[in-house]
């Protein structure tokens, strides 16, 4: 039995590519002021959570591979927003911490959210559905 043609528009992978181009360019005008792209944000985000991080744990809990997480990561250092130094316990491991110019970002970077989430007409609730079942799809627990 053949199967039912179906559209790109009707594809859940279109739906995606399409939502995720639409986050990244919602976050573009708040964050082209602080001088970090998207991807940077994210990295700057993750480490006002709990810095110094390695290299490694910076790319694993934002699922980049490192021939992507290395070079954003060295971009932000010359920018001024992190350094980049050798573990003392492990010198094969680098640690990346935030600068005091990284750090001050804090107040700007966090409010993002809000604003996405209201761009995104969501509520509180909407926004944990909708997390949930992207995580979900993003890293099943049962593969």
């Amino acid at each position: 039995m053949a199967s039912k043609r179906q559209s790109v528009g009707t594809q859940l992978s279109f739906a995606l590519y399409g939502a995720a181009n639409r986050m990244a360019r919602m976050h573009k005008p708040f964050l082209e002021p602080l001088g970090l792209t998207f991807p940077q944000y994210l990295v700057i985000l993750d480490l006002l959570d709990g810095a110094p991080l390695t290299v490694g744990t910076l790319g694993a809990r934002l699922d980049m591979d490192t021939g992507t997480i290395t070079p954003l990561v060295k971009r932000l250092e010359s920018a001024g927003f992190v350094t980049r130094t050798r573990d003392p316990a492990d010198e094969r491991r680098v640690l990346v911490d935030l600068t005091p110019r990284g750090r001050a970002l804090e107040t700007e970077v966090r409010g993002i959210t809000d604003k996405i989430k209201s761009a995104c007409q969501l509520t509180n609730q909407g926004l944990d559905e909708l997390r949930r079942t992207l995580e979900a799809l993003a890293h099943p627990t049962s593969e």
